[in-house]
């Protein structure tokens, strides 16, 4: 509901100043302001999961690599330590 209050000041020298003041119960809306807002909010949101699920899986694909590499190398040290060892058995025929 909407109402308008006129207020009238006369002076002692004969002058009128009239002021207007409008009062709305109703509150304001917040417009497309808000629902602008919320949707850049929801679509930080997304974008922020997938930047760390996206980190994660490099992380993981990092982690897999070292470890192939490190059995890898225990393999290699395997294969030198038996040559070793045959080479010793041949020396000492």
């Amino acid at each position: 509901m909407t109402e308008e209050r006129i207020t009238e000041i006369r002076t002692p020298e004969g002058n009128t100043h009239t002021n207007t003041t409008v009062v709305t119960d109703r509150p304001s809306s917040g417009g497309g302001g808000m629902w602008i807002g919320l949707l850049v909010l929801i679509v930080v949101g997304i974008i922020a999961v997938l930047v760390f699920s996206r980190m994660s899986d490099s992380e993981v694909a990092k982690d897999n690599a070292v470890a192939g590499a490190a059995a890898e190398v225990g393999e290699a040290a395997g294969q030198v330590g038996q040559a070793a060892e045959e080479a010793v058995d041949k020396v000492t025929e």
